[in-house]
């Protein structure tokens, strides 16, 4: 059964990938993939790959203290399996769930901006008519937000931008695709910017000061050379630009600039809340979506129901992209089924085993993790390399958290940022294969290269 939930993940992968030919939905595809991979899984024999883990034997240790041992001991080996998936199952849930609402909720934050017109105070101070001058300044503006807020809220606000700016649907998508690189390269070099650097802050893995010292710069080069080729080889104009209307009244709506620095606020205010409270992001974007609700109800009391729906927070939950919030849903529990099945567990091993120079090693998780979700890899990764050898700040951690963060660009589905973008301005997979994903790769080596020259001179001495 392990083979076939392999086997049914790399189908739904090239299900999504060759979405329009085949004609069915990624999200389809997405939804069918992850329940199928639980589904066998759970109707699988145990397999000492998953019995023999760690996890399966904090769970059974955690089950008697809960249960009692007699309790346990009367159980079946069947049963105990599968109380084990379920357990699993739940626990991935929850961090899934976390994902939705903080993605949920920063959409809504967005489109009620863009609701009352906010994005209108920057777009118009943006003049200039040059494709390339304005890649310049979107990527620019994208790779320093990230890094600030994270990648997936920056890619939501700046391709909400980018529609403002630009008409030519094609321009368009190769404007999003650099974003999904400018966003991934900018979240890797701060601890709050990308999950998996979270992940290894919070784990004592890296510290705030070193990484973003040591990496700033193999995030910009990552971030440049897919820039620069692209600068020579983009060709075409903006097009018209169209500013969206919200039927009529929009003269009578006042609260632009508010709801603009509100939106902004709560987004900046998320990280900040995160440090301070301990509390899971999720639940900072959701106390500045309530935040901007109770404002949204507020202002503008002259407008008659009808039409003030379409300025509150309730309407614009109705436009958020749904389909993009349940195609991560369906890629995160197909992830989580392998991750649960110790899948990429034994990846791991097997490459440390084989290879065992670390820098190529890493090199290949941030490859992969353009395929497989970065989190369970760092998550794997973490778990491998104990902290007794690779101290905090070790090179490999902090390659590890170059390579993981950047290398979901070289993919569209790669990253959170990849996703979220396909499905605002439904970039397809094959596209995306064909226009940006070299020149995303070629980034990444030259990040990496710049990074393994410079790690030398900003090495940190092991703790005596």
């Amino acid at each position: 059964m392990g083979t076939l939930v392999i086997v049914v993940f790399v189908i739904g992968y090239l299900c999504i990938a060759f979405e329009h030919p085949l004609k069915v939905n990624k999200t389809a595809s997405a939804i069918l993939t992850g329940v199928l991979c639980w589904t066998f899984f759970i109707l699988s024999e145990p397999s000492a790959s998953v019995t023999d883990s760690q996890h399966y034997q904090e769970f059974i240790h955690h089950l008697k203290i809960e249960k009692g041992e007699d309790k346990v001991a009367a159980l079946s080996e069947l049963t105990l399996f599968k109380e084990y998936i379920l357990t699993q199952l739940g626990s991935h849930l929850d961090a899934i769930a976390q994902i939705l609402f903080f993605l949920m909720g920063a959409m809504t934050i967005v489109e009620l901006v863009d609701a009352h017109h906010g994005f209108k105070f920057i777009t118009d101070r943006i003049r200039t008519k040059s494709p390339k001058k304005l890649l310049w300044i979107v990527c620019w503006v994208t790779f320093f937000l990230s890094a600030v807020l994270d990648n997936l809220t920056t890619t939501i606000v700046m391709v909400s931008l980018i529609r403002k700016l630009i008409g030519n649907k094609e321009m368009r998508l190769f404007f999003a695709g650099m974003i999904v690189i400018a966003a991934n390269a900018g979240g890797a070099w701060t601890p709050i910017g990308d999950v998996t650097t979270t992940m290894l802050w919070i784990g004592g893995q890296i510290t705030t000061g070193n990484i973003m010292v040591t990496l700033f710069l193999p995030s910009v080069v990552c971030m440049l050379v897919p820039l620069i080729v692209l600068n020579f080889t983009l060709k075409g104009t903006l097009g018209d630009q169209h500013e969206h209307q919200t039927k009529n009244h929009d003269a009578e709506v006042r609260s632009g600039k508010l709801m603009l620095v509100l939106g902004v606020g709560a987004l900046i205010f998320v990280p900040f809340f995160k440090t301070f409270t301990h509390l899971p992001p999720y639940v900072g974007m959701l106390l500045g979506l309530g935040v901007l609700w109770v404002v949204s109800e507020l202002i503008n009391p002259e407008l008659d129901e009808a039409v003030k729906k379409n300025y509150t927070a309730a309407g614009a939950l109705s436009r958020i992209d749904v389909p993009s919030v349940l195609f991560f849903l369906g890629i995160l529990l197909a992830v989580g089924a392998l991750e649960s099945m110790q899948v990429l567990h034994h990846a791991a091993v097997w490459l440390d085993k084989t290879i065992g120079d670390q820098r190529i090693i890493v090199t290949l998780i941030g490859l992969l993790s353009s395929v497989v979700d970065n989190v369970p890899l760092v998550a794997a990764s973490m778990g491998m390399y104990s902290m007794d050898v690779y101290y905090t700040d070790h090179m490999v951690w902090e390659f590890l958290a170059y390579c993981a963060g950047t290398g979901g660009s070289i993919l569209v589905i790669g990253s959170a940022a990849g996703v979220a973008a396909m499905g605002m301005e439904k970039i397809d997979f094959i596209w995306y294969v064909k226009k940006i994903s070299l020149w995303a790769l070629l980034g990444y080596f030259a990040g990496a290269i710049v990074y393994l020259i410079i790690q030398p001179y900003l090495a940190v001495h092991p703790p005596h």
